[in-house]
């Protein structure tokens, strides 16, 4: 029996490589002789790096790079093919990188960002890949741009500071000491945000309130992006306010767009497409996916959905472990997913759940290979 394990990391609890380990634990619980094949999987937020390295067999560089607040902090990033750089944004500017308490999306920046895309530059590749998920910031990519060159300055000539509070003092854009090597590289970035920059579906309105804002400093989030977007379209003569992908990572997705001339793909597809999982999983006798949430959300372009539809071209049984489930699963259980197994099986805390991750998903693994060999008796 050949089983392949693909599943999104638990965000904040455990990672792409431990979830797929503790599936196997279960799994070997009941079926000691399996083929377990485990492949990591992201969908271009936590664990892209490791994601597509590790399928392709990369390597990886470490830098030390400014990090959300000022600090310094280590951040890796891989090489595939000798000529592409695989970066995630989040191991510079990324929400775990801050404690809670510290969380403030008028001051985090996406400098660090820019000092990795420098470095992957550095490697003199043609391409860099940036996954733009779990970023912790607001900054409209501003941040990145001042690493990369570029001079953001105030009514007096002045260079404003980091941070969304200063794109308030924005005067000018100077871009005349951009990096030249962004002229022959491409920029690609990896991410399934489809928010605009500004606005009620905005990258402020949605996903501030979760970088720290309170509900008092929406507008104020918002009112800095749309003015540094408006500066942005006119400066470039690009549409990116209201542009599809723009609000992607505090507006990350805006300024990459900008200053890179990057183009924005689905997360999941390309990381797919990467780790060849069609070769992968067409012999295979059952597919288990997972993520941290499962919900009817989860179509919209989340990695274990993406498995899904490969797998049903093969005609396989689906299972997804997941670390909760929302009370509505109807468009899931439409694309793809045959049985979603909640780890939590016993009221219980989410601390207690994190702290118990390994038997919990365990006890899943467990579950699902024998869900599995009952509905096969059942054929029979």
């Amino acid at each position: 029996m050949k089983i392949v394990v693909a599943a999104d990391s638990f965000k904040g609890s455990a990672s792409t490589f431990e979830i797929s380990d503790y599936i196997e634990i279960g799994i070997r619980r009941v079926q000691p002789d399996a083929i377990v094949l485990k492949i990591p999987l992201a969908d271009g937020g936590e664990g892209t790096v490791d994601a597509i390295v590790t399928a392709t067999k990369g390597n990886y560089v470490t830098k030390e790079v400014t990090g959300p607040l000022g600090q310094k902090v280590k951040a890796k990033f891989g090489i595939i093919n000798e000529r592409v750089a695989i970066i995630e944004m989040a191991e510079a500017s990324g929400l775990t990188l801050i404690k809670d308490e510290e969380r403030n999306p008028f001051k985090t920046t996406t400098f660090g960002t820019g000092e990795l895309i420098t470095a992957a530059l550095d490697y003199g590749v043609d391409e860099v890949v940036i996954g733009i998920g779990g970023s912790a910031t607001n900054d409209g990519g501003a941040g990145m741009a001042q690493a990369l060159g570029v001079s953001l300055k105030d009514k007096n000539g002045k260079e404003i500071g980091y941070g969304a509070e200063s794109l308030e003092k924005l005067s000018v854009i100077d871009i005349t000491k951009i990096d030249p090597r962004l002229q022959s590289t491409k920029i690609t970035v990896l991410s399934d945000v489809t928010n605009p920059l500004c606005g009620e579906n905005g990258a402020s309105y949605i996903y501030g309130p979760q970088k720290g804002a309170t509900q008092e400093d929406l507008e104020t989030l918002d009112n800095l992006l749309r003015k540094f977007g408006n500066k942005l379209e006119t400066e470039f003569q690009i549409n990116l306010v209201n542009r599809q992908g723009s609000g992607a990572a505090g507006g990350l997705g805006a300024g990459l767009m900008a200053f890179c001339d990057a183009k924005i793909y689905s997360g999941t597809e390309r990381i797919l497409s990467y780790i060849k999982l069609d070769d992968h999983i067409k012999d295979a006798d059952l597919v288990i996916t997972g993520e941290g949430r499962m919900d009817n959300q989860s179509v919209n372009g989340k990695a274990p959905l993406g498995v899904a539809k490969i797998a049903k071209m093969y005609h396989l049984p689906v299972v997804a472990i997941v670390g909760s489930e929302g009370n509505q699963l109807e468009n899931v259980y439409k694309n793809g997913i045959d049985l979603v197994i909640d780890i939590v099986n016993k009221p219980m805390t989410l601390q207690d759940a994190m702290d118990n991750v390994r038997e919990l998903t365990a006890n899943a693994g467990e579950k699902a290979i024998r869900a599995f060999r009952l509905g096969r008796m059942e054929m029979e």
